[in-house]
């Protein structure tokens, strides 16, 4: 499993913290930035994560702001992204199973760590179950095609 990573100012520790843990369960792991508490603008982290793992590159991504709403929303405006912002376990495993998101966003400041790491498992543990749910991400996809500007 390869997975793309990246955040913002707002979400530097927690994205170290979650590439330490995905490093020590032996998964490869690419750090996209940024790399210092210095302000960045997120949306420039969330366009480097969301083409990598929108072509293939990268099985699935993670993105950490502050609140993982901005990097979330970002990520999205990316056909072919299904970015979810998850802060309990449940709704991570249940946008594997029924939205097939590829990318994870989680906010620092409102998730603690030993949380987040159980989420990132989560996510990462859960599978696509297709069926009627695949239906509903044709249809995304969809409007997605029919607004692309």
């Amino acid at each position: 499993m390869k997975i793309a990573l990246g955040c913002d100012h707002g979400g530097l520790n927690l994205k170290e913290l979650i590439r330490e843990h995905l490093e020590k369960k032996g998964i490869e792991v690419k750090d996209f930035g940024t790399y210092t508490t210095a302000s960045c603008d997120y949306p420039d982290i969330s366009e480097k994560v969301g083409v990598e793992v929108r072509d293939g590159h990268f099985d699935f991504g993670i993105l950490i702001c502050g609140t993982g709403i901005g990097i979330g929303i970002a990520a999205n405006k990316i056909p072919g992204v299904r970015a979810a912002l998850c802060h309990d376990t449940f709704s991570a495993h249940a946008t594997r199973q029924h939205n097939n998101a590829n990318i994870l966003t989680m906010g620092e400041r409102v998730v603690g760590p030993s949380l987040a790491l159980d989420i990132v498992d989560t996510f990462l543990g859960a599978s696509f179950e297709g069926g009627r749910h695949q239906t509903r991400i044709d249809k995304i996809t969809q409007l997605e095609e029919k607004y692309q500007r």
